[in-house]
């Protein structure tokens, strides 16, 4: 997909979407995880923490994986290392998610082609926070 204005396309995705799992939501407040978490919460999104060692996060439940969410999520962010993201975003193809958005520093262009042929948007090396509160 070629993108001719990537910020008008991350901007109309922050706007549609209600639903956001984030992958590897830590449960420790001075993680950037639960920062962003904490901001997309109060920015009006339902938020599902995908994180297995943990039961409830934010004042949320939290699932062991994607697969175990009962909605449909339109954002699948993942807060984990480059190398880490593959599995994770061959089960967002499974269930069906919106796009895939890994986080600032996240780059891989293995797991975004393979998401982009399934029809996933995705975003990658970016934050959510930031680019949420810059482009809405």
């Amino acid at each position: 997909m070629i993108q001719l204005n990537p910020n008008l396309e991350i901007g109309n995705l922050l706007r549609q979407a209600r639903t956001i799992a984030i992958v590897g939501l830590s449960p420790k407040v001075d993680r950037p995880s639960n920062m962003v978490g904490r901001y997309l919460l109060d920015a009006g999104y339902t938020l599902f923490p995908v994180n297995p060692g943990q039961t409830e996060i934010l004042g949320l439940k939290c699932y062991p994986d994607l697969s175990s969410i009962p909605e449909h999520i339109d954002i699948v962010d993942i807060f984990r290392r480059s190398e880490d993201v593959y599995p994770f975003v061959e089960e967002a193809v499974k269930i069906e998610a919106g796009a895939i958005w890994m986080q600032l520093g996240i780059v891989n262009q293995e797991a975004a082609a393979f998401a982009r042929r399934h029809g996933l948007f995705v975003v990658m090396d970016r934050c959510i926070k930031v680019d949420h509160s810059t482009l809405l």
